[in-house]
Order: C-alpha cells, then structure tokens, then sequence
C-alpha cells in the first residue's frame, strides 16, 4: 500500500482530496467490486436453490428499480465529490493519518488492534445512524424509500436513497476523523459491512440450528426480516447489519415475527402496491406528506391489493 507524503500545510493535493478510488492503488476499485458481485451473485444463487420466502412483485422490476436506485445513489456521491467534497470515509482516514487526528492515530497500540477497536466502533456508528433513521422523522423519509420494498432479498440490501447514501458517508467521515481510524480499517469495514448487507437481506432459508449459532454474533437473515416487519414495534428493532452485539445490549433486539417468517407482511403499511417496484416513485417517496398513501395516484391493482387490518403499523 502506497503512503500520502505529509503535508505541513495542512492540505492535501487537489488530486488527492478529490480522488475517490484507487485510494489503495489501482487494485482498490477491483476489490471492491469483485467482494461486491461474488457475495451478490452467490446470495442471489443461493435465493434461487433455498428461498425463504415467495416473492409478491415482479422480480425483474424490481431488480431494476432496486440497483438503479443503487447506481444513483453512487453518481451523486461521485458528484459531490467533483464538487471538492472528499466524499470517501477512506479517504478522510489517510486525511486523518498524515495529519495524526484522532485517538488510534495517537496511541502505540498494535496494529492489528486498532483495526479490530476501529471496525467495533465502526459498526455502532451505523448502528445508531440507522437507530436515529427511525426516529427522527426527516431521516425517516429517506429511509422509508428503503423499508417500501415489499419484498427481501439481496438487491434490498442497496435499495437506498442517494440522499440517506450521502449523509451515511458523512456520518462515517464524521466518525473516522476523530476516531482515527487507520484507511485499512475503514476499506475492511465497508467491504465488510457490503457484503454483510447483502447476506442478511438475503432471502435465504438457513437451517434453524445455523442460524441460532450465527446470530450470536452476527445478523441473519431471518434476524434482519423482523427489521422489515409492516409491524411498527417489530421493525423498531434489530438495527443491526453486521454484529448482532448491539441490538442485545441496548435491548432493541427482537427475536422472532409476531407472524412467523412465512406468514408476515413485508413493507409499509401505506405502500402495499406496485409502486414500490417503479423507479421514480421510490425516488420521489422522500418529498411526499408523511400519511400521503401514495406520492402519485395509485392504480386499481395498487388499490386492491392495499392490505385490509387495523393492527399496529407504521405510516
């Protein structure tokens, strides 16, 4: 791994600052999006021979929906950062690290140990991000976009909105900088967290022993399904997307679906149509009234098939 000369002027190089790949050199990108398509595709193979669950929606359109949001949400970061904002929390490591900020960057530990202090701390932090993407109801709105999804599977994994992707980088480079955390840790933690994501939105049928050992430690998939619970007080909990750890300790952890795995509803109570699966909707949803059942008309399918039941739910 190449190191960033110091700089004591307390910048760093335009190319530097605006650079969001090839922070490791030219075969960061490649990692990346090599971790990224193996554990995608093996999830989606692994759907395929062992579903948990029948799928509602079409799936081919809301594959497309779910990773061109993606995709979008990926162009606007590459755009913040052509607008000087160093949006890559690996880069704001090497920032952190040539300018020894941060706690880790001030402590003779070994090296190894401050990977694994970092990666810990790491997980919190987006554990309460996405704790506070619940509570607080304009953070809410962006990440309803995310929850709308009747179904579960890999690709809910990236159904995120190009604004909550950008503030979630924020938060992390907000994180990182004090904390200083060295780049390796921060490159682990998102190829990790990626691919953790992937696996517990799967829509995969483990074996019940497996999953009781798995979930000791890390969120399964059938513990993050709860999460996406129509059910206001069952998808107020398992926040988690990597170490199972943090749901227990601050006592948000749900066990199990009041409905079973097969039987729950999946989603939004309002949104139990079609348009979830289409593109613009799903990007418009944020900028709609919170209680507005639908940001466009629904249509007679959307209408008809509008869940009938006066159980507890989240708008």
């Amino acid at each position: 791994m190449s190191q960033t000369p110091r700089h004591t002027d307390g910048l760093l190089p335009a190319p530097y600052i605006q650079s969001m790949d090839n922070i490791f050199g030219p075969n960061d990108t490649v990692i990346r999006l090599s971790v990224f398509g193996g554990v995608f595709v093996l999830m989606a193979l692994i759907e395929l021979a062992l579903p948990k669950r029948k799928l509602i929606a079409t799936k081919g359109r809301r594959w497309l929906t779910n990773l061109g949001i993606s995709v979008t949400a990926a162009v606007v970061l590459r755009l913040m950062a052509a607008l000087a904002v160093p949006v890559a929390a690996v880069a704001a490591a090497f920032y952190a690290q040539q300018h020894d900020i941060g706690l880790l960057n001030h402590l003779a530990w070994p090296e190894w140990l401050k990977v694994v202090i970092a990666l810990a701390v790491l997980d919190l932090a987006i554990w309460a991000q996405h704790l506070a993407s619940h509570k607080i109801p304009i953070l809410w709105r962006l990440h309803r976009v995310h929850h709308a999804d009747r179904d579960i599977d890999v690709t809910t994994a990236v159904r995120f909105h190009p604004i909550e992707i950008a503030l979630s980088m924020l938060w992390k480079i907000l994180v990182v900088v004090p904390l200083g955390a060295s780049p390796l840790a921060v490159f682990l933690f998102e190829v990790i967290l990626n691919g953790c994501a992937m696996f517990n939105h799967a829509n995969i049928a483990l074996p019940g022993w497996l999953d009781r050992v798995m979930r000791l430690f890390i969120v399964t998939p059938d513990m993050h399904r709860v999460h996406h619970s129509v059910l206001r007080r069952e998808h107020d909990s398992n926040y988690g997307f990597n170490l199972s750890l943090w749901d227990r300790v601050f006592r948000t952890y749900t066990a199990q679906p009041e409905g079973g795995h097969l039987g729950m509803t999946i989603g939004l109570t309002p949104y139990q149509g079609d348009a979830p699966t289409r593109f613009g909707w799903s990007l418009w949803l944020p900028f709609v009234r919170e209680g507005s059942k639908t940001p466009a008309p629904a249509t007679p399918s959307e209408t008809s098939q509008a869940p009938r039941t006066t159980k507890e739910k989240r708008v």
